[in-house]
């Protein structure tokens, strides 16, 4: 398993949100480009972007920046938010971005998603879903739907989507560690896909809890508020996964 540092943009600044609510909003750093060099210094070979501005209004507005990262970095950087047309996949694909992460569009509009993944491969065409109680939220976690979030991942693993990410919302932000019956539960529904877990990952204890529930595609885990705050350090969250 690897450790995806997370940088979340809005206004143009490394942002943190507690529940996914705008409006109790910490930022961080004023120089996304900078804070990816630090992290790619301190040992990070992948990297999670959220454009949450994009997350809000419905389509990306940190591309060009997500890009510089891209391009100063050297890191495979997996970007969501927003990503809702294929002009915006697009966009964020000739950046140069390793996967687009689709959310709402998913479960929106299957069809689409299976167009997507088609054209451009299920290894760039990633999915987010985001849960509530094991039911997927939509448009920035703003709605909850009535779909099951194994149902999703299952809806997609059968389109060729290679990557899921699984945000748990109510423990993103809340440095407790993830929910780990839910975490075990996707992975199981989906073998085939690479499960990244993400929501109040915080310690190396539990990367290792992850890491010991002994799903061979639990691919990754996402580290954000914990970095910024030092809860922990980057390199100790990556020795936890060996």
């Amino acid at each position: 398993m690897r450790i995806l540092p997370a940088i979340d943009l809005m206004n143009g600044c490394c942002v943190r949100l507690k529940q996914g609510r705008a409006e109790d909003c910490t930022v961080y750093s004023r120089d996304p480009v900078a804070q990816a060099q630090v992290f790619r210094e301190a040992g990070a070979t992948d990297l999670h972007v959220v454009d949450l501005d994009g997350a809000f209004a419905g389509e990306p507005r940190h591309t060009q920046v997500i890009g510089e990262i891209v391009r100063q970095c050297g890191l495979a950087v997996e970007v969501g938010g927003g990503i809702r047309t294929q002009a915006a996949l697009e966009a964020l694909l000739e950046v140069g971005v390793a996967r687009a992460i689709i959310g709402t569009r998913a479960l929106e509009d299957t069809a689409e998603l299976a167009r997507w993944v088609k054209a451009y491969g299920g290894e760039r065409v990633a999915v987010g879903i985001d849960a509530r109680g094991g039911f997927v939220q939509t448009k920035g976690w703003v709605e909850t739907s009535t779909v099951r979030a194994t149902e999703l991942a299952k809806r997609v693993a059968d389109l060729g989507v290679a990557h899921i990410i699984y945000t748990d919302t109510a423990t993103d932000g809340m440095l407790g560690g993830t929910n780990l019956p839910a975490m075990q539960q996707m992975a199981e529904a989906v073998p085939g896909v690479k499960i990244t877990a993400s929501g109040g990952i915080s310690l190396p204890e539990h990367v290792r809890a992850l890491t010991a529930l002994g799903c061979p595609n639990l691919w990754g885990a996402i580290v954000g508020k914990a970095l910024y705050e030092g809860t922990t350090t980057l390199p100790a969250m990556i020795a936890a996964c060996r």
